[in-house]
């Protein structure tokens, strides 16, 4: 189809597609942000969820932790241990898969878990301690957690997919290994 286009006062071939700003570079997607294209995963710490959920227990230890002690806040230490549990489970997921892909996503959901089980400590400091505390930083770390509990969920998703995609691509025989 030929259009006229302002960069060049010409007119070209364009398809439908381009017009829309569908394709191209410097194009943008439907949620009207930029097209960043990932980098590869090459171990755990590529990860945005471990990156993210690691942000989250390093601002719960350094920010929160002190002001809570002195309120004597009762589950601190549980609190602290679940933090640090999500990034934790996150990296031991991401190597399990490989040898036991069932005990790696089984993994995954523990962390997707200790991110719902974050979300009730900081609620319940919340709740208890009220303007004592800190509420726009408990918030903004609620949300993060609930970001990468989503991420994770979506993350489970693309580790059967590609685990299924291996099957059919492979027929699902060891024989077809190679070093």
């Amino acid at each position: 189809m030929m259009n006229y286009t302002q960069n060049t006062g010409q007119m070209e071939n364009v398809s439908s597609a381009q017009r829309q700003g569908k394709f191209g570079t410097g194009t943008t997607n439907k949620y009207s942000k930029p097209f960043v294209s990932k980098k590869p995963v090459r171990s755990f710490r590529d990860l945005d969820v471990y990156q993210k959920t690691l942000e989250c227990a390093v601002l719960i230890a350094k920010d929160m932790k002190p002001q809570l002690l002195k309120l004597g806040y009762d589950f601190m230490e549980n609190m602290i241990n679940c933090s640090m549990f999500v990034p934790l489970y996150i990296g031991e997921a991401h190597s399990t898969r490989f040898a036991d892909f069932n005990g790696g996503v089984s993994l995954l959901e523990k962390a997707m878990a200790g991110c719902n089980k974050m979300v009730v400590y900081l609620e319940q400091i919340k709740g208890v301690y009220g303007s004592k505390v800190n509420g726009e930083l408990i918030d903004d770390i609620i949300g993060r957690y609930m970001i990468n509990r989503t991420k994770m969920f979506h993350l489970e998703k693309s580790w059967i997919r590609f685990k299924d995609s291996n099957k059919v691509e492979k027929g699902d025989k060891v024989s077809n290994f190679k070093y």
